[in-house]
């Protein structure tokens, strides 16, 4: 029996029982069918070597919950699926609009604000990072942010829900900590 013709005996012989699994793990049709695929092209590029193995079944199971452990670490991103969509659909108008909006916004900060809130947010710099690049304390970029983004929420109050939340409180900045 040739590498292909035993790959395809294992498959016709196991992928109901795999898919299944696949189904009770993930708890969507699509996402199983793909987490299924997964496992059997990690198993058909070793499959020479998983010929000698004597419980492939139980191999595939396996490669199965760690392959769908791996995709749930790398999709924790916090969103979650609803089955109620929201009132209102986002559209490609709204995103021109408020990009708009946010620029006019951004252009009546000063620009030592404006320096801060794009190396902090838009290039995701520390906020280390921007204090050298700026050359000021850590306190003056995280006070800068703060005024920054109080500024831009009293400026475009559409954008409030969309601006990062900083800590209110000055005493937990770093140069209080000293």
């Amino acid at each position: 029996m040739d590498r292909d013709a035993g790959f395809r005996a294992f498959v016709d012989a196991h992928q109901r029982p795999l898919l299944r699994l696949a189904y009770l793990l993930t708890g969507e049709a699509h996402l199983a069918e793909d987490l299924l695929q997964s496992v059997l092209v990690r198993m058909i590029g070793r499959w020479p070597k998983l010929r000698r193995v004597d419980n492939l079944d139980a191999y595939a199971r396996k490669t199965m919950l760690n392959q769908y452990i791996s995709w749930r670490r790398r999709r924790s991103s916090g969103e979650v699926p609803s089955a109620h969509p929201p009132d209102r659909a986002y559209t490609p108008e709204d995103s021109t609009v408020l990009r708009i909006v946010l620029r006019q916004a951004l252009m009546r900060l000063t620009p030592k604000q404006r320096a801060v809130l794009v190396l902090r947010f838009y290039e995701d710099r520390s906020e280390r990072d921007v204090a050298d690049l700026l050359g000021c304390s850590v306190g003056t970029v995280k006070s800068q942010a703060h005024h920054a983004l109080a500024r831009l929420r009293a400026l475009a109050p559409e954008l409030a829900p969309r601006l990062p939340v900083l800590d209110d409180d000055p005493a937990h900045s770093e140069g209080a900590r000293r």
